[in-house]
């Protein structure tokens, strides 16, 4: 796993879905993330979209969620995921890292469940969670990568 050190500013954070991929940013000199959104993958990703994101953001990193199984064994999600990263890294000549995601998809349904409670989200933005997943692996990534 790289360290974060060696990659000071922007985090371009991936939820990989075959129906969505969500996206979030996150900073290495805040240790914060953020939702951006989430990016149509039908037979294949909407590479426009994620073209726009790296060089509107401009990463030191981009980051993989990788959905393992319950017992932290490979799956076919995983294999895809990874597949996913290494057609990125080959894009973009960026490093890749890739993070378990385990829960992190109830973690961001709870999260969107209380935007909606506040009145900030609805239900029809519920692609969002897809997005919210993404902030959340980054933010899991930031934690065990700075410290903090």
């Amino acid at each position: 796993m790289p360290e974060a050190a060696a990659f000071s500013g922007y985090i371009l954070s991936f939820d990989f879905g075959f129906r969505r991929i969500g996206v979030a940013v996150g900073q290495t000199l805040t240790s914060t993330a953020s939702a951006i959104e989430t990016v149509s993958h039908g037979q294949k990703p909407v590479w426009t979209a994620i073209d726009r994101l790296v060089k509107e953001w401009r990463p030191a990193l981009l980051l993989v969620g990788l959905p393992l199984g319950a017992e932290g064994d490979e799956t076919d999600m995983s294999r895809s995921a990874r597949a996913f990263g290494a057609a990125l890294n080959q894009r973009y000549s960026k490093p890749v890292d890739y993070i378990d995601e385990r829960l992190t998809s109830r973690v961001a349904e709870e999260r969107f469940a209380q935007l909606r409670a506040a009145g900030s989200a609805r239900r029809k933005d519920s692609s969002q969670v897809d997005a919210i997943a993404a902030q959340v692996i980054c933010e899991n990534w930031l934690q065990a990568n700075t410290g903090r």
